[in-house]
């Protein structure tokens, strides 16, 4: 079976990277590049494994190529520091590269927020695709949303990563604030423009859709308020990118 190396970019993630790096210690090595925290993630994950470098933050892409860059082996799977790694996962991953038969593969994801696992909006199933050749494959994009561009086949696992993606709303509300003007700005160089109709428009569609269509009405409370919160994004999103907002932002978290 080809060997396995995980690889985790952080900035000030002490809170999650030790629970990240034990859900992957069944891995042939474990990677973690760090871009300047000021917690004690580099000391935490130091703890964890050898393989721990400081790196100066390029971006989402090109950080994630240089943790992979860094890799003894060819078989990376990427991994965040609010993730985790179920032994049932663990023991697929480690079955399918017994004989892969792509270059990649998609993990489906949930997300644990307001006290349950959510498995409806466009929360579920969240597919990832994390485990990959480097050979084959590498990360793209820019400032939200980056992806593995792979040439090859890409299949699919069945088993959940878990993702522990807020504290609480609070947490959820800063998270939406910041990826907004990112989205915003990536939008605004790709020539798009927002006017009435996107604005008034889409956030009512997206609750719909996330609490309807998607099922967010069956989680009670919780659906209810991530459906309003993904609303919330898309609204402004498109105020942001409407009202012409510099991208003045901090360097974002290692988490997309």
């Amino acid at each position: 079976m080809p060997k396995v190396s995980v690889t985790i970019i952080t900035r000030n993630e002490a809170a999650d990277i030790a629970a990240a790096l034990a859900s992957a210690s069944w891995a042939d090595e474990l990677i973690v590049v760090d871009s300047g925290s000021t917690d004690e993630t580099v000391a935490i994950a130091r703890r964890h494994t050898s393989h721990v470098v400081v790196h100066e933050w390029a971006g989402y892409p090109a950080q994630k190529n240089f943790a992979a860059s860094l890799a003894s082996h060819d078989w990376i799977l990427s991994l965040d520091a609010d993730e985790r790694v179920t032994p049932a996962l663990a023991a697929e991953i480690q079955r399918t590269l017994q004989a892969p038969d792509y270059q990649a593969f998609r993990i489906p994801r949930v997300t644990r927020h307001l006290g349950r696992w959510i498995r409806t909006t466009d929360w579920y199933p969240d597919y990832q695709i994390r485990l990959y050749d480097r050979r084959s494959a590498q990360w793209t994009g820019r400032y939200v949303h980056e992806s593995l561009t792979v040439t090859g086949g890409i299949g699919q696992l069945r088993e959940e990563l878990e993702h522990y993606a807020y504290r609480d709303i609070a947490d959820h509300l800063e998270t939406i604030e910041r990826y907004t003007t990112y989205a915003a700005r990536q939008m605004r160089e790709d020539g798009r423009r927002a006017g009435w109709l996107q604005i008034a428009g889409h956030p009512p569609l997206a609750f719909l859709r996330n609490y309807l269509l998607k099922g967010g009405i069956t989680d009670g409370v919780p659906g209810l308020v991530i459906s309003a919160m993904n609303a919330y994004y898309v609204f402004l999103k498109f105020a942001k990118l409407w009202a012409g907002e510099p991208s003045r932002s901090q360097r974002p978290p290692a988490q997309p």
